[in-house]
């Protein structure tokens, strides 16, 4: 079958276009690029002839190929060149009206036949298609930056695009070794939709003082194994881009959480746009430079020294309670693990070792330390053991009433001074605080599973937290050799605030029929370098789980745009939890 397309016309030859155009040509397609004069069509060859010498001098292309690729690329200034063209691409800068303006001069110059794209990343693919007198023979073909590495493609129909067209364009897309994804005519599409509006959301924590840039990036990157922090990704995007972007899904949704965070718009008006202009949310050491430049605070202040911590009590013999004590128990810290009976207690010391014989099974550990950190480890039916610890942590399960009455009990039998913690992941760390008659000692301390490999801790302060109680669990993480990230007692501190309202964008933008469960996944693991798609995420944490955390961030924040999504209540009423029920999102029975 004759490949689709032997001839493509590339309109806009900057970073994306001159990517697009080279990927083209690999493919063995003849291809016409068009810039808007004589001077930029020099430079968009120069552009095109750098970067391929680039890619054969790592290795990425044979100097023979660089040769046949460059001969099938011709650029002029001359937009009647696109006359020649099966398909057009156009690659111009986000402005809606050169690109309709654009799109209605193809329409006068090219054959009826002729399939126009646009690559838009946010403007309305149906108001550009508007344009011409071929709306049908109109779509978006998204390719994300860079081109030559990143595999994802967004096909994005409007409701006139002919489905053939569409097909013919995710074929070229897969000849190009791309893997296509269908997308309906929404700002963002698919990977932006759900990428900028937890951009935005990362920048109103910071703008509101909630957590510092760094705490933010670190927290993502290490509690969700993203390649980078939300702020770092705003800078490298452009915040100018950033808040364009936000304002074109703003306009379609009239959604508040699209809107975009003022600190955007404070630093586009003070030009700071992120790398290219040397700061943004960060200093760089150049514009264009990757290399962030330390920065004084101004608010920077010397911290209270922390409690020593000698012992440490563990309450609760789940896997978080015991991956918790596998933690400290490695660290060289006695640790009683404490549960309502000795013999749940006995069974959570028998799984932890099962934990570290694997370890040492895979060379991670020594049996030397496997036996070391066992016998500081006593295990107990009684929190009476636990009065002359220094640190309690409290593992138990995730019900305000269970931890308040723990807390209670904590607190007539720990010794004063003691610190008390909870690892409440979604409840009120006051709450559980004011069960006791020391509030000023209780702090959250928020392990993510599965404890003993994942590095992050979210420190969670109170308004009552006393400043060496803060202290003191920073420097045990940093003892342990756990990453800490300082936050306030709000609903999903730093993670799953972020994390959540993601999950449940793309809920509802399945629910809306505007992607499948595989594209949407697939367009957030390629398109944004994500471990996961939300729905495999979604399916993993357990669809149960996730409605809670949404519940409660709806609750606390009473934004319409965090409520959970009905597909997601009619899922967990129906009994469909995710994995650890064989169905979610996903049927898991049948593989």
């Amino acid at each position: 079958m004759e490949r689709p397309f032997p001839t493509v016309a590339v309109v806009g030859l900057g970073t994306m276009g001159a990517g697009v155009a080279v990927a083209l040509a690999r493919s063995g397609r003849r291809v016409i690029g068009v810039e808007a004069g004589p001077t930029q069509a020099l430079r968009a060859l120069d552009r095109i002839e750098a970067s391929t010498a680039r890619a054969v001098e790592r290795g990425r292309l044979e100097a023979e190929e660089r040769a046949a690729l460059l001969a099938l690329i011709e650029v002029g200034d001359d937009l009647t060149a696109a006359a020649r063209a099966d398909l057009v691409v156009e690659e111009v800068p986000e402005d809606l009206e050169l690109k309709r303006s654009l799109f209605a001069e193809l329409d006068r110059i090219c054959p009826p036949e002729t399939v126009l794209a646009t690559g838009t990343t946010a403007l309305s693919v149906t108001r550009i298609a508007a344009a011409t007198s071929r709306p049908e023979r109109v779509l978006g073909v998204h390719f994300f930056n860079p081109v030559h590495t990143m595999r994802l493609v967004e096909v994005v129909r409007t409701v006139l695009t002919d489905p053939q067209v569409a097909e013919g364009v995710a074929e070229l897309a897969r000849d190009l070794g791309k893997e296509p994804v269908a997308a309906g005519d929404r700002a963002g599409f698919i990977a932006n939709g759900l990428l900028f509006a937890y951009l935005n959301q990362a920048a109103a924590m910071f703008e509101s003082r909630y957590a510092t840039r760094e705490d933010i990036d670190a927290a993502m990157r290490l509690g969700c194994g993203l390649p980078m922090g939300p702020l770092a990704l705003l800078d490298l995007i452009g915040i100018d881009t950033a808040r364009t972007v936000l304002e074109a899904m703003y306009a379609q949704s009239k959604d508040r959480l699209h809107a975009p965070a003022p600190i955007l718009g404070q630093l586009v008006a003070a030009g700071l746009l992120g790398r290219k202009s040397g700061r943004g949310f960060y200093a760089y050491e150049a514009p264009g430079s990757s290399k962030v430049v330390p920065e004084a605070r101004a608010d920077a202040r010397p911290r209270a020294a922390g409690r020593e911590v000698r012992s440490i009590g563990v309450c609760g013999s789940g896997t978080m309670a015991t991956g918790i004590v596998e933690v400290f128990a490695k660290a060289g810290f006695p640790v009683l693990l404490a549960a309502r009976s000795q013999e749940k207690a006995e069974r959570a010391k028998a799984q932890l070792a099962r934990s570290l014989e694997r370890s040492v099974a895979r060379g991670r550990l020594s049996e030397q330390a496997r036996d070391a950190a066992l016998a500081l480890v006593t295990p107990t039916g009684s929190y009476r053991d636990l009065a002359e610890v220094d640190l309690v942590v409290e593992a138990v399960a995730e019900d305000l009433a269970v931890k308040r009455e723990l807390f209670a009990a904590l607190d007539e039998l720990v010794k004063p001074g003691a610190v008390l913690a909870t690892t409440t992941s979604s409840l009120p760390v006051i709450s559980c605080a004011t069960a006791t008659s020391r509030p000023r000692d209780v702090v959250g301390m928020h392990f993510f599973n599965p404890a003993p490999a994942m590095k992050l801790v979210e420190v969670v302060s109170t308004v009552l937290t006393a400043e060496d109680v803060t202290a003191t669990v920073l420097e045990l993480c940093a003892k342990v050799r756990k990453h800490p990230v300082e936050c306030g007692d709000r609903a999903g501190f730093i993670v799953n605030a972020l994390l959540f309202p993601y999950l449940n964008d793309a809920v509802r933008m399945l629910q809306e029929h505007y992607a499948t469960v595989d594209d949407i996944d697939t367009a957030m693991k390629l398109g944004c370098g994500y471990p996961m798609g939300p729905f495999e995420l979604l399916d993993v944490v357990g669809l149960d789980v996730s409605l809670t955390i949404e519940q409660v961030l709806h609750q606390e924040f009473r934004e319409p745009g965090l409520a959970a999504a009905p597909l997601l209540e009619h899922l967990v009423a129906a009994g469909c939890l995710g994995r650890k029920t064989g169905r979610g999102f996903r049927d898991h029975a049948r593989r």
